[in-house]
């Protein structure tokens, strides 16, 4: 259901403005466009029992038309980043990207939400009116089940003059160091991965922030009554973002909601390993062919790699270690590696036809691809013909199933991601004629699973990034194509229209040699 959204999205704005893929980043965004336009509110606001709900309605009805659009913006940006969080997490769930290695990032994104939850409300308890009152004794009511104050918290809502203003100093403190925790734990959160992207692209982020504006000029956020201790609210337009448990609360009580919480906390705390993900294949280095040169470094998603000083004595000042601890066995590191070619084969101290500085040897290693490619090329040989090139597709083991095409002169292979393949393999495919045609194909585009694997294969490419793909080889006979699952028929479309330049190329040169023979040249 997700990746037809994807998709629809993608058709509307594109893939790298699609809201849905950029769903963690606008959720940075939305935060900052909260705590600045919270400010300013802040700038205005009284932080008294008498003086809290006035000032709110001064900025709301005096200065509407700067005091209340920011008032607004605030409201609507904190229920926008709890819709793309929301969002986030279930993305990431159904693309199976919380498990393994990864369990770090979901595991630290639970307290986000937490926090995000506490800033919010606590920012509704400051407003002082009908909505507020109704909030503020339902969660003191929660938490006093709990027996863990000496008096009721409670009971100081019981009559109108309960309250005083070292509560709303109180308040105030948590609605400001609520959000800065949450800023910390959102860089928690991000922080075993590797060149984090955190900011929206610009169109994208400039135009989320235009809607949040018009809404907050044609629907501006207003306030309910002033609270009255004395009665009791019936009628509460409720922000459902927030406020979504509140009348479960009055329907369950408070026990079945501690339970809900502290059960639901506990389900998600251990998903990453519900069932636990299969052993990962972790890099391997070989230092008799690594030279320290910093490129698997600096292509990891992961921060899996680092460099240290040399331990074999060679003359390098560098080399790399893999952290297994990090390590998805996406195999980019591989694929950024300067030794990883087919060109150069012999027999290394470790059996490997090819000798390279950094392998997945108990995954898929290099000698493995090259034996996949050279069966692959073998069995679309047979049906090759002027009207039938033959065509070698490359995937990615989360992409569309590249398998589906293998017939007859099209046959393909598939890695753990695409950025696993060193530029020279398709070098080496297509020297010698030994295949008319390469297409790479992946996951949808701006939705690697790896994050960088397309980002790096299509800089390699285009010669902007090590080892980048020598200018000796034919593009026109190189297709790029990325397609996640739910895009087979596109990719079947792009096949059959490459499948038709490759025979026109074909036609076209036959013609140029039978021409060079009849003139005699």
């Amino acid at each position: 259901m997700l990746e037809r959204l994807e998709l629809l999205f993608d058709k509307l704005f594109g893939p790298p403005w699609n809201p849905v893929r950029q769903s963690g980043t606008l959720a940075f965004f939305f935060f900052w466009v909260s705590a600045v336009s919270g400010i300013y509110v802040y700038i205005l606001f009284d932080t008294s029992v008498k003086g809290a709900f006035a000032s709110v309605e001064y900025m709301t009805r005096e200065q509407w038309y700067l005091g209340g659009v920011m008032r607004s913006l605030h409201r609507y940006a904190s229920d926008a980043m709890v819709v793309t969080m929301a969002l986030h997490l279930l993305r990431e769930f159904s693309l199976d990207r919380y498990r393994g290695v990864r369990w770090f990032s979901w595991f630290t994104g639970l307290p986000v939400i937490v926090l995000l939850f506490v800033s919010g409300i606590s920012g509704y308890w400051l407003v002082w009116d009908e909505l507020a009152q109704y909030v503020a004794i339902g969660s003191m009511e929660w938490f006093d089940w709990l027996g863990i104050f000496g008096e009721p918290v409670a009971n100081n809502f019981l009559t109108r003059e309960s309250l005083n203003d070292r509560f709303f100093s109180l308040l105030v403190f948590i609605h400001i160091f609520g959000p800065l925790f949450l800023l910390f734990m959102m860089w928690v959160h991000i922080l075993r991965i590797n060149g984090a992207k955190t900011n929206p692209p610009r169109g994208l982020a400039l135009g989320s922030l235009a809607m949040l504006v018009a809404l907050s000029v044609a629907y501006p956020a207003v306030s309910h009554a002033p609270a009255d201790l004395g009665t009791v609210p019936l009628v509460l337009d409720l922000d459902w973002y927030f406020m979504f448990l509140y009348p479960l609360f009055d329907i369950w009580g408070p026990g079945a909601m501690w339970a809900l919480a502290f059960g639901g906390s506990l389900v998600l705390c251990a998903m990453p390993w519900l069932p636990p993900l299969k052993g990962e294949k972790t890099a391997t280095v070989f230092l008799e062919q690594c030279n320290g040169c910093t490129r698997c470094f600096d292509d990891c998603p992961y921060g899996a790699i680092v460099m240290q000083p040399r331990t074999d004595g060679r003359p390098f000042e560098k080399e790399a270690v893999v952290d297994a601890d990090l390590c998805t066995g996406c195999g980019i590191c591989v694929g950024a590696c300067p030794m990883s070619t087919p060109f150069r084969q012999g027999k290394g101290r470790e059996g490997r036809a090819i000798a390279t500085g950094i392998d997945l040897p108990g995954g898929l290693s290099l000698d493995q691809i090259h034996e996949r490619m050279a069966n692959a090329i073998q069995a679309a040989q047979p049906a090759r013909g002027p009207d039938t090139p033959g065509i070698l597709i490359i995937g990615c083991d989360h992409g569309a199933p590249t398998k589906t095409f293998n017939s007859g002169p099209v046959q393909s292979m598939s890695l753990p991601c695409i950025g696993m393949l060193p530029p020279s393999f398709i070098d080496f495919a297509l020297s010698n004629q030994r295949i008319d045609g390469v297409v790479l194909t992946g996951c949808s585009d701006c939705g690697c699973f790896n994050r960088q694997g397309i980002q790096w294969t299509e800089a390699r490419l285009d010669g902007l990034r090590d080892p980048y793909l020598r200018k000796r080889v034919p593009r026109d006979r190189v297709h790029v194509f990325w397609a996640g699952p739910g895009e087979l028929g596109s990719l079947g479309e792009e096949l059959g229209q490459f499948s038709s330049h490759l025979a026109r190329i074909s036609a076209k040169t036959e013609s140029t040699v039978g021409g060079s023979k009849d003139t005699g040249l």
